[in-house]
């Protein structure tokens, strides 16, 4: 397990945390936090758009990081504490001490299992990204050595329905990134929303030419029987509801990326 780090983030004006505006009415949705006065955010770095920053004390905006911050709002927190964990061992129930994750997690019934899962607050499907130039054809994947992460729904689509010549498993995006501009995997097989914030980081040297439909939905995660959890639906529904989201969506996914994730071609396993 990747050894964690975070930041507390202590709330300058009730307007503002971060650079995200907030919404809603402070301490509306009050909730009883594993740290008290301050709420606990788990996620898993780097994630270009979702959490603007390579670790906790660089991270002032970003989808998710906004998302968080309003939630700590609307509970009538002073503090936001970040914190960056394996992902692998976030899905799995192994960390603790913490009121929720924000960290593209797909709700799978295998996950629910072992932590609890939020309404879903955003859809994604599987991407595949490669180099600039390099044709992707996925009738040649029997010949591609693939890049996935270790304990992902984009790992287990993999191994299921792809089959590709060899899949090499890293613990993060940066990981994969890093692999595939060396010439050591031929492509990425993980979330779209996830490879098109990396492709938008790489000064155009990678590309995300299709992507495959799974129907998947992210949500929150919340430790197993969370006393928290209906309050931190609460919120979430508040936030769909009054346009929070989609903002966030048009500011820190679309707009940052340059690409409408539904304009990107969907191909068959």
């Amino acid at each position: 397990m990747l050894a964690a780090t975070a930041l507390t983030v202590p709330f300058a004006h009730a307007e503002k945390i971060g650079n995200c505006e907030l919404s809603g009415e402070k301490g509306s949705v009050p909730i009883e936090p594993a740290v008290a006065g301050q709420l606990t955010v788990e996620t898993n770095l780097p994630a270009p758009g979702w959490w603007n920053g390579d670790s906790p004390d660089t991270i002032k905006d970003g989808y998710e990081y906004c998302m968080a911050a309003n939630m700590a709002y609307l509970a009538g927190l002073d503090k936001l504490k970040v914190v960056n964990v394996s992902f692998d061992a976030l899905v799995a129930g192994q960390t603790k001490d913490f009121d929720l994750a924000l960290a593209e997690i797909s709700i799978t019934p295998a996950r629910a299992k072992v932590v609890d899962f939020s309404v879903p607050y955003f859809d994604s499907d599987i991407g595949v990204m490669v180099k600039k130039g390099e044709d992707f054809d996925p009738a040649k994947l029997k010949d591609m050595t693939v890049a996935v992460m270790q304990g992902t729904t984009g790992a287990a689509f993999t191994a299921k329905n792809l089959h590709p010549k060899a899949e090499k498993v890293f613990p993060d995006m940066g990981g994969m990134t890093t692999a595939l501009m060396a010439n050591q995997v031929d492509a990425i097989i993980h979330d779209t929303s996830i490879v098109l914030g990396a492709a938008s980081q790489s000064n155009g040297a990678l590309v995300v030419p299709d992507q495959y439909s799974t129907g998947e939905s992210y949500g929150a995660l919340y430790p197993k029987g969370s006393k928290n959890a209906k309050a931190f639906d609460k919120m979430i529904e508040t936030m769909k509801k009054d346009g929070t989201l989609d903002k966030l969506a048009k500011k820190y996914l679309a707009d940052a990326w340059g690409a409408d994730p539904t304009k990107i071609p969907y191909i068959k396993p």
